[in-house]
């Protein structure tokens, strides 16, 4: 039998990160561009860890595991430095406005109008100086680590 302690605890941590993420703009934090794009590979790496569950892929399926922590670990850290003015950000950092085609002028200017815009390079919340981008990353390194242990392990 093998060992899938370490992938479903970095698909795990996955889980955790993106429910933190839902329950901060469930209490009004609205997500910025970014914020968004550094969730998909959490998804990505929860999906990973449970096609683990089920198949016992460890070694094999770790190293997606690893892929996913490694490009949620370069987005947070782009949007830190985004935050940090190191460099710019996405000229177009705002919400969707829905099926665009299918709507009138006035619909559309009144879509744009409730839209609320939100800048990728302005920090909504901080814990011990840190914004979610800076901790997002924090986070994805430890996983990148978990992933990498797990896919080196011998089984």
């Amino acid at each position: 039998m093998k060992d899938l302690s370490l992938p479903l605890l970095a698909g795990a941590g996955s889980a955790a990160l993106l429910i933190a993420a839902l329950g901060f703009q469930a209490a009004g934090y609205a997500p910025c561009e970014l914020c968004i794009l550094q969730r998909w590979p959490h998804l990505a790496a929860v999906i990973i860890a449970g096609v683990i569950w089920l198949t016992g892929r460890v070694r094999a399926l770790s190293v997606l595991g690893m892929a996913a922590a490694a490009i949620a670990l370069g987005l947070a850290i782009y949007h830190s430095g985004v935050e940090m003015a190191w460099w710019a950000g996405p000229a177009h950092c705002s919400g969707g406005v829905g099926n665009i085609a299918a709507m009138s002028t006035q619909d559309l200017m009144a879509k744009l109008q409730e839209a609320p815009v939100v800048r990728c390079d302005e920090v909504a919340w901080r814990f011990l100086g840190l914004s979610m981008a800076n901790w997002n990353a924090i986070c994805s390194a430890i996983l990148l680590a978990v992933w990498g242990k797990a896919a080196l392990l011998r089984r």
